[in-house]
C-alpha cells in the first residue's frame, strides 16, 4: 500500500506531514505541545485546550495563561469554545486584531456534561441555525485567519448532526472540520465510526476533512486515510504518556522508519530510561510555564499512569509517584524503578478515557426544534477555559 503523501492546507497553512494534535482539557498546554512538537521534528499542527470566548473576552488571568505560546510554535492554533455568537464573535476578532494566533477551532465536539448541559460542545450542532450564526460570526471576525472546527458524529444514534453541520461549514467560509467518530452519547466508549468520517468527506468534498477516533499508532493513522479518504488525522487519547508518538506518525506519512530496527517501522518504542527522562522533562517544563516547580509537579501527576502503562511498576510505587510534589522526588523515585525494561507489549493500545452510553445532558426541551435557537441566554458561556 502506498502512503499518503498529501499535505494538509488549512487557509494558508500547509501541514505537511497531515497530523494534528487534539485540543484536550488540562493536557495540550504549552509544555505537552512542545514535547510533542520536538519529537515531530516541528511537523504538524499542535492545538491548545479549549479556551473559552467569554473568560478570553474578559481577560480572564487563567485564560491569558492559556494562550501563551512558546516563540517556536508556528502556526499558532487556539480552540475556542462559545455558545452566542456575538461573544464568539468578540473573542475571534480579539484574537485577530492583538494577532494572538494563526489558526482558529471551534469546539462542537466536547461531550461533558457541564458542557452540553449549556448547550455548548456536541450539543451545539443539533441547533441547525444557531451553528449557522456562530460560524458566520467567527469567519467574519476571523479576517485572514483560517477558521476551522472538531465535531462529533450528533448527539445520540436518534440525532445525527454531522452531514448539516458539515454543509453549514462549507457555506459559512470554514476552512476545515474535523470529525470525532463517535456520538457525544458515546463520550469515548465503543469503536470510532470511521465510515462516517469517510461520508463526511463525500459529502464536503469543498474542504478538507480530518478524522479523529482510534489512532493508537502510526499505523492506525494511514489505515483513517486509506480507507475513508480523510485529509489528515487528529490524534488525542492515543499520544497521552506517549509524545513520542508523532515522530511515529511523522515517520509513518513520510514513508520512512521512525527508528532504525523498529518491529514495524514505525514505532517509537522506548525503553524505562527514556520514558523517564521524559516524564522529568515534562514535569520541569510544567513548572517553568506555571512559575512553580511544585505546581508544575502536581499538575502532572495525571500523566503518572499514562506513561507508565505496561512497565512492571508495583502499586506502591505508582501511588508514590502520583502524589510526589518535587522533581528532585519524582526523579528519586523513578531512580528507583528497573530503567532498563523494554518497552511493553501491548502498551501501544488504548488509553484515557473510556467509558460510553452516557445519558446526554442538555439543556430542557433541546431536542424540540432543532432550528429554534430560543433558551441560549449569556449564562451558558463558561467563564473559565481549559474545559
Amino acid at each position: 500500500m502506498s502512503t499518503p503523501t498529501t499535505p494538509l492546507q488549512i487557509g494558508p497553512h500547509t501541514v505537511r506531514p497531515p497530523v494534528v494534535l487534539a485540543p484536550m482539557a488540562g493536557i495540550t498546554n504549552a509544555p505537552f505541545r512542545t514535547l510533542c512538537r520536538e519529537f515531530s521534528g516541528g511537523k504538524g499542527l499542535f492545538v491548545s485546550e479549549m479556551i473559552t470566548t467569554r473568560a478570553l473576552v474578559e481577560r480572564n488571568e487563567k485564560t491569558m495563561q492559556l494562550i501563551r505560546f512558546d516563540a517556536t510554535e508556528t502556526p499558532r492554533s487556539i480552540q475556542l469554545y462559545g455558545v452566542d455568537p456575538a461573544t464568539v464573535g468578540k473573542a475571534v476578532r480579539m484574537i485577530a486584531e492583538e494577532d494572538l494566533a494563526d489558526h482558529i477551532d471551534l469546539n462542537f465536539g466536547c461531550p461533558v456534561p457541564k458542557v452540553t448541559r449549556k448547550g455548548g460542545g456536541s450539543a451545539l450542532p443539533y441547533k441547525r441555525n444557531l451553528l449557522r450564526a456562530i460560524l458566520r460570526e467567527a469567519v467574519a471576525g476571523a479576517g485572514d485567519l483560517p477558521v476551522t472546527m472538531k465535531m462529533r458524529k450528533g448527539i445520540d444514534d436518534d440525532h445525527i448532526t454531522y452531514l448539516d453541520a458539515g454543509r453549514i461549514a462549507v457555506e459559512e467560509g470554514v476552512a476545515a472540520i474535523a470529525l470525532h467518530g463517535r456520538t457525544a452519547a458515546q463520550h469515548y466508549g465503543g469503536t470510532a465510526d470511521w465510515d462516517a468520517i469517510a461520508r463526511l468527506k463525500e459529502h464536503v468534498p469543498e474542504i478538507p476533512v480530518l478524522g479523529n477516533g482510534d489512532i493508537w499508532s502510526a499505523d492506525d493513522a494511514l489505515r483513517m486515510v486509506r480507507s475513508t479518504g480523510c485529509d489528515g488525522v487528529v490524534v488525542g487519547r492515543g499520544c497521552l504518556g506517549r509524545p513520542w508518538l508523532f515522530a511515529d506518525l511523522v515517520a509513518a506519512f513520510e514513508g520512512r522508519a521512525a527508528r532504525a530496527g523498529g518491529p514495524d517501522g514505525y514505532s517509537v518504542r522506548p525503553a524505562l530510561r527514556e520514558v523517564a527522562a521524559v516524564m522529568v522533562r515534562h514535569a520541569t517544563l510544567l513548572g517553568e510555564w506555571i512559575g512553580d516547580e511544585a505546581r508544575g509537579v502536581i499538575d502532572f501527576r495525571k500523566h503518572v499512569a499514562w506513561y507508565l502503562k505496561g512497565f512492571a511498576v508495583g502499586s506502591e510505587m505508582r501511588k508514590r509517584l502520583a502524589i510526589t510534589s518535587s522533581l528532585a522526588e519524582l526523579s528519586e523515585g523513578l531512580a528507583e524503578l528497573d530503567l532498563d525494561q523494554p518497552w511493553p507489549t501491548g502498551a501501544d493500545g488504548p488509553r484515557g478515557r473510556t467509558s460510553g452510553n452516557n445519558r446526554v445532558v442538555l439543556p430542557d426541551g433541546w431536542l424540540k426544534d432543532p432550528y429554534d435557537c430560543a433558551g441560549i441566554s449569556e449564562d451558558a458561556e463558561l467563564d473559565t477555559s481549559g474545559g
